[in-house]
């Protein structure tokens, strides 16, 4: 093969490496690592895969910091969680710790837990006193929630579906 044959080839790679990782991008907003990781494993060599992280970095596609407050904002919206689970979460996508803990500092458990429990608490309406707090007390603790919050959020609950009108 030709010199100018392996580049054109080279160049061709790092096109299709940088459309795969537009491509990710256009789902959602993705860290770093994540796109480095999915890229390797579309079998892109290191060099195209950093050249490509380098482009995405200085058009402002890749910033973990703002992928961070989009990761916590998106979950404290549509899908509460605690503070300590949202910290793992962010660390799977490999993060950093210094920018996971500026962006989780100011989750408020007793908030997220509440507003998560909220829309669960339809569901648990007819039950009694004892099946309501353990389905509910259940359901937070797979957000991450600790007891103390879990016990603050269901007795407030119980206390707010025994005073509505039924």
């Amino acid at each position: 093969m030709s010199k100018i044959t392996k580049m054109a080839a080279a160049k061709s790679q790092d096109e299709r490496c940088l459309e795969a990782a537009l491509r990710l991008l256009d789902y959602r907003p993705r860290s770093e690592v994540e796109i480095r990781e999915r890229l390797k494993r579309r079998g892109f060599d290191r060099g195209g895969i950093e050249k490509t992280i380098t482009q995405l970095k200085e058009r402002g596609l890749v910033d973990d910091a703002a992928f961070a407050r989009f990761w916590k904002e998106n979950r404290a919206s549509f899908r509460p969680r605690s503070q300590h689970l949202t910290r793992l979460e962010l660390r799977q996508k490999g993060l950093n710790a210094d920018i996971i803990e500026t962006v989780i500092a100011d989750i408020d458990d007793s908030d997220s837990a509440y507003r998560a429990a909220q829309s669960r608490v339809r569901r648990l309406a007819t039950l009694d006193h004892q099946n309501f707090r353990r389905r509910l007390g259940e359901y937070l603790r797979r957000r991450g929630f600790g007891y103390e919050v879990i016990n603050h959020t269901v007795a407030r609950l119980w206390q707010e579906k025994q005073g509505s009108p039924g």
